[in-house]
């Protein structure tokens, strides 16, 4: 296994006193090369759990077993330095990317032409793009995503959906495997992304199901409304493709 997680407690203080249970306890274990979504409603733990098994947040009790020698995380937001350009934000976090890298991560998220724009004038769907192509550049053997079409319209959101599982097949295409959680409430990013989806709910959160999917990633349209009933039967909440949604 990759990653072994065992979280017995988190909580967070609220401002009124007393304290809030995100996870009463939780276990998970992914295998090396997988790529799982966690599939659940927002505020039931998804982006606490990335970042607890990134090493962003220690105020838990249990153990995460993180094998990854190195780690590329997209957050909600692209968090990208406002005073750099896109290829300096790239560089900052890959030192060692050389030209013809940085030409390729940037024609692979359909940024060629763009290197030399600072976040501020790129359109939230190129800052996310840039966000996803800095999580590739570092080379990572654990890949951490957090609602990474969030807020875009469903349009951009499938073209980037497309683009993000073209990419992650091309990673597993090499010798080095790369492992992969997606945060989302989005059913159907779910099934047409991982290879197995956690579903999520509950408060404390805990796991309420799991479905591997064995399809391949390009080839899952077809089933999609067959995977969708299978989820169902977790009573997960999500937006189908035909459906109109938000993002938190």
């Amino acid at each position: 296994m990759a990653l072994e997680i065992e979280i017995a407690r988190k909580a967070f203080p609220l401002a009124s006193g007393g304290e809030r249970v995100i996870f009463g306890g939780i276990s998970l274990s992914v295998a090396e090369g997988a790529v799982v979504a966690l599939l659940g409603p927002s505020g039931c733990g998804k982006s606490t759990l990335l970042r607890i098994v990134a090493g962003l947040d220690h105020a838990f009790a249990g153990t995460v077993r993180n094998d990854a020698r190195t780690i590329g995380m997209a957050f909600q937001e692209p968090r990208l330095l406002p005073w750099r350009t896109i290829a300096d934000n790239l560089r900052l976090a890959a030192p060692a990317l050389t030209d013809a890298g940085m030409r390729e991560w940037l024609a692979a998220f359909e940024l060629a032409g763009h290197e030399g724009d600072v976040p501020g004038q790129l359109s939230l769907g190129l800052a996310r793009r840039a966000a996803l192509a800095r999580a590739f550049a570092v080379g990572p053997d654990l890949l951490l995503l957090d609602e990474p079409f969030a807020s875009l319209d469903r349009a951009l959101h499938r073209r980037l959906r497309d683009l993000l599982a073209a990419r992650i097949d091309d990673e597993k295409s090499t010798a080095r495997k790369i492992t992969a959680l997606i945060a989302t409430h989005d059913i159907d990013d779910a099934l047409l992304l991982a290879d197995e989806v956690i579903f999520l709910g509950g408060a404390p959160a805990r796991i309420l199901g799991r479905l591997p999917i064995a399809a391949p990633r390009g080839a899952r349209d077809e089933e999609l409304t067959n995977l969708r009933r299978l989820a169902a039967r977790f009573q997960v909440i999500g937006a189908p493709e035909n459906a109109k949604s938000e993002h938190a």
